[in-house]
């Protein structure tokens, strides 16, 4: 229960002082001698301390034992040079500890024990500290005898389990985290288990021992390193993400029935459809259009985006919601996916399987011909999907090549969606988005999960086609609930930061590839890459415009999304994968009446801050996770083909070495300089090359490149490469055209300060 604001009555019982003198009045408590320091400005003497209480005579003995015992608990601190003058602890720990009616944080601190901490937290000093968190605090005394913290800073979470590789040492086994960045080593006791070189396995840590590596126990093997049916648990652990849910989010989930059709809509003569990859596992969204017959909106169109409604099976507060909350998202690995929501749900109650009744919050647009928004109603309903259709099906009729299915579906369906795509997307060009192109890859996995091949992804117009679609759902729900003022997290995208545009213009009036140096719109960015024809140079320039954008993220405060160049913007359209989306949904149902879902009234602000906060973490870290699995997948297919030769290209330069992105894989592989050739290289950081002192060659982004596969590290997911062959690009024949201009490079000041030259290359 969350203190109260007012002082705490019966502080001597409560702190377990009040003991009583013979002959006169108790000595004070420890809550009361702070509570009259605090008062004082959080200065008081043993004088002022014993005036104050009535303590005279031999009691004063007795009153200073108990302020040094204060100090030792570090509640009072001694402050010099006047002597006997003691205050309270200006910076301390505090641990959050709850969250009070009114949303304030409250916590403890072992600077003061038994005091009552309100947490404030500065907008300025970044993000929220949540209930379990330490801080380091300011500390102010209120009038009221509590104490104020004001965050400085937010301290990390004290790590408790990591996931490894098991090696030999000389002292026994050793574990060695996953991972490129910030791996750890640490002494393993086996526990219960019989680990093994080769094994990954999850370990929790000892305390920290006086000297000698840190200490870990093995609590589970999750299998050997080179059987791909470790990568993705091992994966997921190394991120913290879980792998199953708790056994009540399960009864849960098992204790919910479909839902019914009062007070909903009957949307099943609608023949709404879903398109999705090949490989999807959950039914989100479904669509459908028709020409608009309506005299005001000629040449317009009907589009209905019908969405799962996952809100009126997940309650606020319940804890299905919770643990909804606490992942954030779900998260996609090559061979399975760990959901945000319980099977029960996420693949069954919330899916839109074809032909079967499911529960839906239906976006009913009305778009005119130039592809603006004219009318938008919410509706909700139960509808019956007519097809479970994919990309490529979908794509395949567009060019004319039917199957039974999608032929018949064509007129009264396909073709028409594909009609408010093409004014969509119109609509799209003029606005000026940012439209990048660059290739996704899939790993294609064999009956026993081994890796076999890894496939371009191809970006088709039926992907397109949705993209627009849900967009456009998107923006309708936002422009509604920001009309009517209500508080949700918005999905905004800040514009570049001024000198990374600056670097990028830097790159490209080098490479000889026109560009303005006034050209900051989105749509400038889609219009330079679109004017380059080789394939190789669009990536690269791509790949540099990418890095020159901010991140997406969620929170309250609408700054507009500069990548799809809209004022509102949301997520509305996945609520089965992104918590995100269930919460704007709950919005909308308490705004229109929608009915039960959102009996949680509007949130605060710097609530809906956190939380924006905190999903935008989750994404990022199911990104990674994603991507580390994706690498892990490639490296153990490519682990027996060490000493092959690859044809790739250079997409990053730094001094320490090249990045090279392989062209059949995708895959990302490493060049230490150590590996470029018998000479000193320096970082040409105006060009994005490394430059040979003496000899003059160059590495620079763009380069194309042949390469030896050296080492194939599962454990890190990292491929070392070395260069047989290459051809420069722009920026590395610059870089030449400059060192030759230097006098061979001679006196030419290495990038950082740091010279590195290579022993022996072969």
């Amino acid at each position: 229960m969350a203190p109260r604001r007012e002082r705490r009555k019966g502080g001597r019982a409560a702190a377990g002082e009040g003991r009583t003198r013979r002959g006169g009045p108790p000595l004070p408590g420890a809550d009361e001698i702070v509570a009259f320091a605090a008062s004082r400005g959080g200065f008081a003497t043993t004088e002022e301390i014993a005036r104050h209480f009535g303590v005279r005579g031999r009691a004063k003995l007795e009153l200073r034992r108990l302020l040094e015992r204060l100090r030792s608990e570090g509640r009072l601190l001694r402050r010099r040079p006047r002597r006997g003058r003691v205050k309270v602890p200006p910076v301390a720990e505090v641990i959050v500890t709850g969250i009070d009616e009114d949303g304030e944080l409250y916590g403890e601190t072992p600077a003061l024990p038994g005091a009552t901490v309100r947490i404030l937290v500065e907008e300025a000093k970044g993000a929220a500290p949540a209930v379990g968190d330490r801080v380091v605090a300011r500390l102010l005394p209120t009038p009221e005898g509590e104490f104020e913290a004001h965050v400085l800073r937010l301290l990390p979470k004290p790590v408790k389990e990591v996931v490894g590789l098991v090696e030999e040492a000389p002292w026994g086994w050793m574990l060695r985290t996953l991972g490129r960045r910030d791996v750890k080593e640490f002494r393993l006791q086996p526990g219960r288990l019989e680990p093994r070189p080769g094994l990954v396995v999850r370990a929790t840590l000892r305390a920290l021992r006086p000297f000698g590596p840190p200490e870990a126990t093995a609590v589970e093997i999750i299998g050997p390193l080179d059987d791909p049916a470790t990568i993705t648990p091992a994966t997921a652990l190394q991120h913290g993400i879980p792998l199953s849910f708790a056994a009540p989010v399960v009864q849960r989930a098992e204790e919910l029935h479909p839902a019914t059709r009062r007070g909903r809509e009957d949307l099943t003569d609608i023949p709404l459809v879903t398109i999705d990859g090949e490989d999807a596992r959950d039914f989100d969204d479904a669509v459908w259009a028709e020409p608009d017959r309506s005299e005001d909106n000629r040449g317009g169109w009907h589009l209905v985006v019908a969405i799962a409604d996952v809100a009126f099976y997940v309650r606020p507060g319940d804890p299905l919601d919770e643990e909804a909350r606490r992942r954030g998202n779900s998260v996609y690995f090559p061979d399975r996916a760990i959901p945000m929501l319980p099977e029960r749900l996420s693949n069954d109650l919330c899916s839109l399987r074809p032909n079967e009744p499911r529960a839906c919050i239906a976006v009913d647009m009305r778009i005119d011909r130039q592809g603006r928004i004219k009318s938008a109603r919410f509706r909700r309903g139960i509808m019956r999907s007519r097809a479970r259709l994919t990309y490529t099906r979908v794509q395949a009729a567009r060019e004319g090549r039917f199957d039974g299915e999608t032929e018949k579906l064509w007129e009264p369906v396909l073709e028409p969606l594909y009609g408010v795509y093409d004014t969509l997307r119109r609509a799209r060009e003029r606005r000026g988005s940012l439209d990048l192109e660059l290739p996704e890859y899939r790993v294609v996995l064999a009956a026993d999960g081994r890796p076999v091949d890894v496939q371009k992804r191809p970006l088709l117009e039926s992907n397109r086609l949705i993209e627009e679609c849900m967009i456009a759902a998107n923006v309708a729900v936002a422009e509604a609930l920001h009309r009517r003022k209500a508080p949700i997290l918005y999905r905004v995208h800040d514009a570049p930061d001024p000198m990374k545009l600056e670097a990028l213009a830097d790159y490209l009036e080098r490479a000889g590839i026109p560009w303005s140096r006034t050209s900051k719109k989105p749509g400038d960015f889609t219009r330079l890459l679109r004017s380059i024809e080789d394939p190789a140079t669009y990536e690269t320039v791509a790949l540099f415009v990418l890095r020159s954008m901010a991140q997406a993220v969620y929170s309250p405060h609408n700054i507009g999304h500069f990548g799809l160049n809209l004022r509102h913007y949301t997520h509305f359209t996945s609520p089965i994968r992104r918590y995100s989306d269930l919460t704007v949904h709950r919005a909308l149902i308490r705004v229109f009446d929608l009915g039960p879902g959102a009996e949680k009234g509007p949130a605060a602000i710097d609530e809906l801050e956190e939380l924006g906060k905190h999903l935008s973490k989750t994404e990022r870290t199911a990104m990674e996770a994603e991507r580390d699995a994706l690498q892990r997948f490639v490296t153990l297919l490519l682990k027996d083909r060490v000493g092959a030769r690859f044809s790739g290209r250079i997409t990053g330069v730094q001094a320490f070495g090249v990045f090279v992105a392989l062209d059949e894989t995708g895959a990302d592989g490493f060049v230490p300089v150590s590996m470029l050739g018998d000479d000193a290289f320096y970082y040409d950081e105006a060009h994005h090359a490394l430059v040979g002192r003496e000899s003059g060659e160059t590495f620079g982004l763009g380069d194309r490149v042949m390469v030896e596969l050296v080492e194939a590290d599962i454990a890190r997911g990292g491929l070392l490469f070395r260069i047989e062959e290459h051809e420069r690009a722009h920026g590395a024949r610059l870089a030449r055209e400059a060192w030759e201009m230097s006098g061979r490079g001679r006196g030419r000041r290495v990038a950082r300060g740091r010279r590195f030259r290579r022993a022996a290359a072969r």
